[in-house]
């Protein structure tokens, strides 16, 4: 059933150079680096605060900051991610870079630090806010150019005027609105599973000591021996900057079928929240009946939303491949690297493939191309994308989803609006040279260096 919505003028909020919707990693870089480069700028976001995945739902740990590079772990993400990582250690509030799975690195950080890093960020940038804004629809203009993007906000429904939008919403909202061609899961239409992080205090750290390496073995144990079931293995539970406080990832939400709870439905969002509270309250028992230091452990806190790894990716001018990031590609247009491996999470599991160890540079380039929509009667030319829903195979997208490559596509995306503005040009026609000669002004490593594994070794 359906109702008809009565017509409606809908108030101006403002005409601005470039449209940035969604704060998260890519978002941040991306209206930065867009302002710094002489675009007026906003940036809409849907809470209060900016982070997406790495605030709102509880991350608090940057991956794909850093490569395997011939067995040597290097910081291979650079540019505008510098400055927001210094903001965040001024605060006290970056960890020490800390090794997993014996391959690669990981970087926790408080949120709250990541929060305020964010806000100075943009803000020194001169980028205008505004948060508690839900993209609800879009309008073009006589040419058909995307003109308007509508909000619902706590004000009431509002629109916003742009010459170039950038769409890091994570879940396409921008081009799903737009009528881009997306795509959601793999041939099957399967998408990775969410996770509901949430941490725990109360930790005897002293006794608690190296538990990650154990708890996988004790949770394998425990559903053998029937006394606990668990919704996926490869649990990730490590401490905090304090060993008193540690962080969980361990929940898999589902739906009724079995498929992926679905990021773009708000059924489906419901019924995983409350399913992944339930399955904390689980997870907290066992920790407290099978693992040393945490038996006086309570739910210290669970993450405001869950976290969303795949819904849909937009068809863009290239869609990076498993092959490329297993086979350490090269790109002509390169904006940037990723050094994160495949990270597939699979129904009960999480499968994790990596390029050869220590043979190779540990690294794929991130082709310009595939954060440019692909072109075509009724698409628009002045919309660009960056972050998780950028164009990627499902596998390609397992890999470079994680914040580090969300942050060198942000702040290429700005860039590259910024330029095309500049030059009277849409994005999509900006000459890939031109770009990359600003990133790399901007201390961006595009990766063209090879590291050979003597180089690696210096």
């Amino acid at each position: 059933m359906m109702i008809t919505e009565p017509a409606r003028q809908v108030a101006l909020h403002g005409e601005y150079e470039v449209a940035v919707l969604g704060g998260g990693p890519a978002g941040i870089l991306a209206a930065a680096s867009a302002a710094r480069n002489g675009a007026r700028v906003l940036l809409i976001e849907r809470y209060g605060f900016l982070g997406g995945m790495g605030t709102a739902a509880g991350v608090s740990n940057f991956c794909g900051l850093h490569a395997n590079v011939h067995g040597h772990i290097r910081q291979v993400v650079h540019g505008m991610t510098d400055e927001l990582l210094d903001r965040m250690r001024a605060l006290d509030g970056l960890n020490a870079p800390h090794l997993i799975l014996g391959k690669i690195h990981a970087q926790a950080y408080d949120i709250s630090a990541f929060k305020c890093a964010a806000d100075g960020l943009v803000q020194a940038c001169g980028v205008e806010l505004l948060f508690h804004a839900l993209a609800t629809g879009t309008a073009r203009d006589a040419d058909g150019r995307l003109d308007t993007l509508f909000l619902e906000t706590k004000s009431g429904r509002r629109a916003v005027r742009a010459r170039v939008f950038i769409d890091c919403s994570g879940d396409a909202d921008l081009a799903h609105w737009a009528g881009l061609p997306y795509e959601k899961g793999d041939e099957a239409g399967h998408m990775m599973y969410p996770t509901l992080m949430f941490k725990v205090g109360n930790v005897d750290g002293v006794r608690a000591q190296e538990a990650w390496k154990t708890i996988p073995t004790l949770m394998d144990q425990a559903q053998a021996s029937g006394e606990f079931t668990f919704p996926r293995r490869g649990a990730i539970v490590r401490p905090q900057k304090h060993d008193y406080e540690w962080r969980v990832n361990v929940t898999q939400l589902a739906n009724r079928d079995g498929s992926a709870a679905d990021g773009t439905d708000a059924v489906s969002l419901s019924a995983a929240e409350l399913e992944g509270r339930r399955q904390i309250v689980d997870y907290l028992s066992f920790l407290r009946a099978k693992v040393p230091g945490f038996e006086q452990a309570y739910i210290l806190d669970i993450a405001p939303q869950l976290g969303i790894r795949e819904t849909r990716r937009v068809v863009g001018q290239y869609m990076l491949t498993r092959e490329d990031v297993l086979g350490c590609a090269d790109f002509p247009d390169s904006i940037g690297v990723n050094g994160w491996p495949l990270e597939i999470h699979a129904a009960g599991d999480v499968q994790w493939v990596w390029p050869p160890i220590p043979e190779s540079r540990g690294y794929n380039q991130l082709p310009l191309r595939m954060i440019v929509p692909r072109q075509g009667p009724g698409i628009p030319d002045n919309v660009l994308v960056a972050g998780r829903c950028a164009s990627m195979t499902h596998e390609g997208q397992s890999a470079a989803r994680v914040s580090g490559s969300c942050f060198v596509m942000g702040e290429a995306a700005g860039t590259a609006a910024a330029l095309a503005l500049r030059a009277g040009i849409a994005p999509a026609q900006l000459a890939p040279q031109a770009l990359q000669q600003q990133l790399e002004r901007q201390g961006v490593f595009l990766g063209a260096r090879e590291q050979s594994r003597e180089t690696a070794l210096q």
